[in-house]
């Protein structure tokens, strides 16, 4: 029988913040630019997910405008994988990330996106914290040093955070099974709730110096600001931004049964999904992911733009005008199952 002792761990909807006192007269006076370490800084702190749905050229190039950065995928060739660099570095882009495995290729890949001009390198698997990873990171460090900014994860401990601090990452992805396409916890049993990650690792005497990235289970502006109020620097995102012209997953035409109208789709899916390793290397493994299709969403400018001013208007509701202030800011409370129901817009539900 274990003796492990059980403890309770909060999520997203389990918590609200506080509003506290503001001088903020505009959300203009809030600052969301973060310096992430060696060279990235972000003027939205906002990354796109290493998605083969998600992050080419395209994304890229409207993420950086926002001010964020994508991370290019690493399913495909060294050669296709650096194109895509290069292509969305002639498009004019600045800031732009690239994934990297730990194993096979990966010293071949990182060394041509670098020669590529790629300066965020980003080491790119599930579990995060494991040999393999120790060792990559090791790698990486001597042959680039601090010329390149190494974001590494994920991971759901505060064990796991200092690990890969203290290995060399300079930003590192927290959170294990908690995406809109992720089946991790279902087929493994392993995972933490995202929020409480986030608490654990800002715990962290390496916490500040070694950025906390929040991957996983964000779902709207208030999920970004709880998760930076929570502790976290940036939030990646990959459903939030799938679904719209900038995303790389196919169009996919459908028709609704119920109108008989046709509906644009486009396709949507995990990386560890049965799909996307079939694409990938021509076989299956750990299948720890699904497939899918979204509504097609449009441009992913606006939905950016709205993202920032959620983001804005949550820093202002503490009072806060960085994220570094909104750290030492903010209070959670916790939520009832009501409290839930009470928060969201219920007025559809009360027609009696």
């Amino acid at each position: 029988m274990s003796n492990n002792k059980i403890y309770e761990a909060l999520t997203y909807d389990d918590v609200l913040l506080v509003p506290q006192y503001s001088n903020i007269e505009s959300r203009s006076q809030i600052s969301l630019v973060t310096d992430m370490g060696n060279g990235l800084v972000l003027g939205l702190p906002i990354i796109a997910s290493p998605m083969d749905t998600v992050s080419g050229v395209s994304m890229c190039n409207a993420i950086d405008s926002a001010g964020g950065v994508g991370i290019i995928h690493r399913y495909n060739t060294v050669e296709q994988q650096t194109q895509i660099a290069k292509d969305s570095i002639e498009a004019g882009v600045r800031n732009v990330g690239a994934a990297i495995g730990v194993t096979g290729d990966y010293i071949e890949r990182s060394q041509s996106l670098y020669d590529a001009g790629v300066r965020t390198l980003c080491v790119d698997v599930a579990h995060g914290h494991h040999i393999l990873v120790k060792n990559a990171i090791g790698r990486l460090k001597e042959i680039f040093g601090d010329n390149i900014h190494l974001m590494a994860g994920n991971v759901a401990t505060l064990e796991g955070f200092d690990a890969l601090a203290s290995w060399g990452a300079n930003s590192i992805r927290c959170n294990i099974g908690g995406g809109s396409i992720c089946t991790t916890r279902v087929q493994t049993g392993h995972g933490v709730p995202g929020l409480h990650t986030l608490f654990e690792c800002a715990a962290s005497e390496f916490a500040g110096d070694v950025k906390i990235i929040a991957d996983g289970g964000i779902r709207n502006s208030g999920d970004i600001v709880k998760a930076l109020a929570a502790g976290a620097d940036a939030v990646m995102l990959g459903s939030m931004l799938s679904g719209t012209s900038e995303s790389c997953g196919q169009i996919v035409y459908t028709y609704n049964p119920v109108t008989g109208e046709r509906e644009t789709m486009k396709a949507y899916r995990g990386m560890a999904s049965a799909e996307a390793q079939n694409d990938w290397r021509g076989r299956t493994s750990s299948l720890e992911g699904v497939a899918t299709q979204v509504p097609f969403k449009g441009d992913v400018g606006p939905i950016l733009d709205k993202l920032e001013g959620g983001i804005r208007s949550g820093l202002s509701y503490s009072g806060a005008t960085t994220v570094a202030e909104l750290h030492s800011k903010a209070k959670f409370i916790r939520q009832t199952n009501a409290g839930r129901v009470e928060s969201g817009a219920h007025v559809l539900t009360n027609r009696n």
